[in-house]
């Protein structure tokens, strides 16, 4: 047995993983993922992290692990076109993932009006009549991966979604019907309805050591 079939049979066998599922496409919405651990102050050995540090998801890692129970990854991401670091960050998940097999489309800003009391916090702006504002920064995936999953229909026997997002339930359904398995790779909490639409769900708690990394904060 060479190395990488070793390590998909151990991940398999810790995630129940079982040969019932056949072939598994899994989409991964990123800015979902990305904050999966944003909270924890801990790593995947259960040690504290230091005051600098935060767990941050590594993106060859999460391409490595889901490659050994996948047969295809897409991965989707929303972009700031004016910000270079998001746009070099776009080009480094092209590499690891493949172009073909990463989604991308601008960010979009909104802006958030404060009430007084709101007032004085972080990255706070000021519009031209003086009213202060953030900017929230949306980029929803839903309909992309709704679509791609239809497309590809023919050629998965399980769905695997790396989000916990309750709008999936209407998808999940439909697949279902078609006879398909849905595996839910989910950050925190889910609602009961979503739950009831899976075959196996796995929390992000379980394969941490798996896709995140250690990353110190800026000064």
């Amino acid at each position: 047995m060479e190395l990488k079939d070793f390590k998909a049979k151990a991940v398999r066998e810790r995630l129940n993983i079982g040969k019932e599922f056949g072939k598994i496409f899994t989409f991964i919405d990123f800015a979902n993922v990305n904050k999966w651990f944003e909270r924890d102050t801990q790593d995947w050995s259960d040690r504290p992290l230091a005051v600098d540090q935060v767990l941050d998801i590594d993106i060859d890692k999460l391409q490595s692990f889901t490659d050994l129970f996948s047969d295809r990854v897409r991965l989707y991401y929303g972009q700031d076109p004016v910000n270079e670091g998001s746009v070099k960050f776009t080009g480094a998940l092209r590499i690891v993932f493949d172009s073909k097999n990463v989604v991308t489309k601008d960010l979009q800003k909104i802006k958030h009006y404060l009430a007084p009391k709101e007032e004085g916090i972080e990255y706070e702006k000021t519009d031209r009549e003086g009213k202060k504002f953030v900017e929230i920064r949306k980029c929803n995936f839903d309909v992309e991966i709704a679509v791609d999953a239809f497309k590809m229909m023919k050629h998965y026997d399980t769905f695997c979604i790396f989000s916990g997002d309750a709008d999936f339930v209407y998808l999940h359904n439909f697949l279902r019907k078609h006879g398909k398995k849905i595996i839910i790779i989910k950050g925190g909490h889910i609602t009961s309805k979503l739950r009831k639409t899976a075959d196996l769900v796995i929390n992000a708690q379980q394969i941490k050591k798996d896709i995140a990394r250690i990353k110190k904060t800026k000064t």
